[in-house]
């Protein structure tokens, strides 16, 4: 769900609130993100910077569209989107137990905030 392939993440909300919390907080958002981590030993240096570049555009992006956005869900999503873009910086600096650690908290907080919300 980083950039360019983000766009998708808020047009999910229309589903209803247990399957939002499903996307969110456990599979399609957080896939691309264990798949990072469990390769992330074989990662080089370019790749390493390049995914803090997109990590960075993707935290930036979904920060600055939350701010426009009326829909609590859609703020729920694109803060989503900025998590994982925190999660893949975590990632590009080499601390990929903190990152996988920061993927847990996310998910099991933003599946309760999706059944609050």
């Amino acid at each position: 769900a980083q950039i360019p392939f983000s766009a998708w993440l808020p047009a999910a909300m229309a589903a209803p609130t247990p399957v939002s919390a499903l996307v969110h907080s456990s599979t399609l958002v957080t896939a691309g993100v264990y798949v990072l981590i469990r390769f992330s030993p074989s990662l080089g240096g370019v790749e390493q910077s390049v995914l803090l570049l997109l990590a960075g555009l993707t935290m930036f992006m979904a920060g600055l569209g939350a701010n426009f956005e009326t829909d609590l869900k859609k703020i729920i999503a694109l803060s989503t989107l900025s998590q994982l873009g925190v999660m893949m910086s975590i990632l590009a600096l080499g601390y990929s137990e903190l990152a996988f650690f920061h993927l847990l908290t996310h998910a099991l907080f933003k599946a309760l905030l999706f059944m609050c919300a």
